[in-house]
């Protein structure tokens, strides 16, 4: 009678462990001045796609644009420093015929309780690009991208930022 609820629990339990046993990745510990605050930390998968594992709190609800930048910098106070997209040969977006870029993730949708958690797998993104000799840092945007105007959505300004370091 107690199986099912058990077997329930080490299948809702079993992804995180799964992160758990993962070894190296980058996080990047990201903040905004609106109070967002959380880690996202990339893995590699023996599948060759990267995890993008987001664990945010304080967003705004909404939709919102997610991002890998190109420079690892969060010093000025728009976040400007962390310069475009990660784009490697790449334009904007999934609707674009050469695109999406390496740096581009689907939009995050988040509810009233501003808790933003989600995973991805993201094809087209290496462990190399991301840390570069300037590194790469993780933007959330106040609002959706379009997946599509160039050079980077029109996600609207950048309300948050982390720079990823060596786990």
């Amino acid at each position: 009678m107690f199986r099912p609820v058990l077997a329930a629990a080490l299948l809702a339990a079993m992804p995180a462990v799964a992160q758990q046993q993962m070894t190296g990745g980058t996080t990047a510990n990201v903040s905004g001045p609106d109070g967002i605050s959380g880690t996202v930390t990339l893995y590699d998968t023996a599948s060759g796609e990267v995890l993008v594992s987001i664990d945010l709190a304080g967003v705004p609800a909404g939709s919102h644009g997610v991002h890998i930048h190109e420079t690892g910098d969060c010093s000025s106070d728009d976040f400007k420093s962390a310069g475009g997209h990660l784009a490697g040969d790449k334009e904007h977006g999934v609707r674009s015929g050469n695109g999406p870029h390496p740096g581009d993730l689907p939009n995050a949708t988040v509810g009233d309780d501003g808790t933003l958690t989600v995973d991805y797998f993201k094809t087209g993104l290496d462990m190399e690009s991301v840390m570069d000799d300037d590194g790469s840092a993780f933007i959330v945007h106040s609002g959706a991208d379009d997946y599509e105007s160039q050079p980077a959505g029109n996600a609207g300004d950048r309300i948050a930022c982390g720079v990823f370091e060596a786990n």
